[in-house]
């Protein structure tokens, strides 16, 4: 899970997780009903602003606001950096 990408102050790179395939019912969803993906894993987290510690650590699988950060590719696979206070949570 190691990145070359070192967020800066509050910042964290998060690797979001598979968009759902199929529903409970065992229906499969096209591509274009998709929703974006809500969670995933920490990859990166930066240091944290002065007089304020970032509390999510790399390995954490976090919930995160739908259009939350920006998109960024690093050696061909998808990641979102974010300021740690679009987290909503640690699961």
């Amino acid at each position: 899970m190691s990145v070359n990408v070192k967020p800066l102050a509050d910042r964290v790179l998060v690797e979001a997780s598979a968009a759902e395939e199929k529903t409970a019912f065992g229906i499969i969803i096209p591509d274009t009903a998709k929703e974006k993906p809500q969670k995933g894993v920490v990859v990166a987290v930066g240091p944290g602003k002065k007089d304020e510690p970032v509390t999510v650590k790399v390995g954490d699988n976090v919930l995160y606001g739908k259009y939350s950060g920006t998109e960024l590719s690093v050696e061909g696979k998808e990641y979102l950096i974010m300021r740690e206070s679009d987290i909503f949570a640690i699961v």
